[in-house]
Parts: C-alpha cells; structure tokens; sequence
C-alpha cells in the first residue's frame, strides 16, 4: 500500500490557493478541470515534496473545488484518505473477510471506499491501470455515503 493525498473540499479556490501556496508555502503540482462533473481538482506538495510529487513519489493535499455552491457540514470538506493497492479486488475481499463494509465497492476496477469506526472514508485506488470490471464487485450497490 502506498499513501497518496489527502482531499479537502474548498468553497472559493483563489483563496485557498493563496493560503496553501502563498501564505504556506506549497506549490501546485497538478490540476485537472472536469467540466461534466463541474469540478477542478488542484493536487498540492510541500515545498521539499515538488519533484518527488510531480513523480508520484510524495504524497500530496488534493483541493476539490465543486463549481456549484455547496454547503459542507459534518466534515463533507474534509473529503477522504487516499491510498493505492496492488490488487483492489483482492485488498476489497480481505477487507470485507474481516468485517469492514466496502461503502463503494470497485465496480470499475479502479476504485473503492470505505470508513473508519470513526466514519472517516478512505479511497482505494487500483496501482496502475484499472482491473477489468469482476463480479461480485459489478454488481454491487453503494452502501451509506463515502
């Protein structure tokens, strides 16, 4: 496993930049707008993590920024844990052999949530390509939010 950035929802982005970049010193390593789900998404590294971010060798804060106006209440803006594994659908199964709930299971072979006892979600990404879609995991409904 391999630790990859943590998310964090953001309602004005110019001003968060300022404060994360400006103010703390971190530098802009990725972005990505995403016009069909109306969101951009700015990857962040710590001044001394840049080259290695850019690599993918550091781990980074991810700042979501949803285009449309959302109140974020129960710690929405703090989205989630971001980790990737060798094989999601055999990391899934081990998980759900020990009891933990698979909130969105990999339908797509390529990512998966689940929460923590303390209902923190942490995303699953598939190392590499995605898998090809499997069952039981294609057929599996979302259960509670992530």
């Amino acid at each position: 496993m391999k630790y990859l950035h943590t998310m964090v929802r953001v309602t004005d982005l110019d001003k968060s930049l300022q404060f994360f970049c400006d103010i703390m010193g971190m530098v802009e390593v990725r972005r990505m707008d995403h016009e069909a789900g109306r969101f951009t998404l700015v990857f962040l590294a710590a001044s001394e993590d840049v080259e290695a971010a850019k690599a993918g060798g550091a781990p980074t804060v991810e700042l979501t920024y949803n285009w449309d106006p959302e109140e974020y209440t129960g710690g929405r803006n703090f989205g989630h844990l971001a980790y990737e594994v060798e094989n999601i659908y055999d990391y899934c199964q081990r998980l759900m052999d020990r009891g933990v709930t698979i909130n969105r299971p990999p339908r797509d072979g390529r990512m998966a949530f689940i929460k923590t006892p303390d209902g923190i979600s942490i995303e699953l990404l598939q190392r590499g390509a995605a898998l090809e879609p499997a069952e039981p995991w294609t057929k599996m409904e979302n259960i509670g939010t992530w």
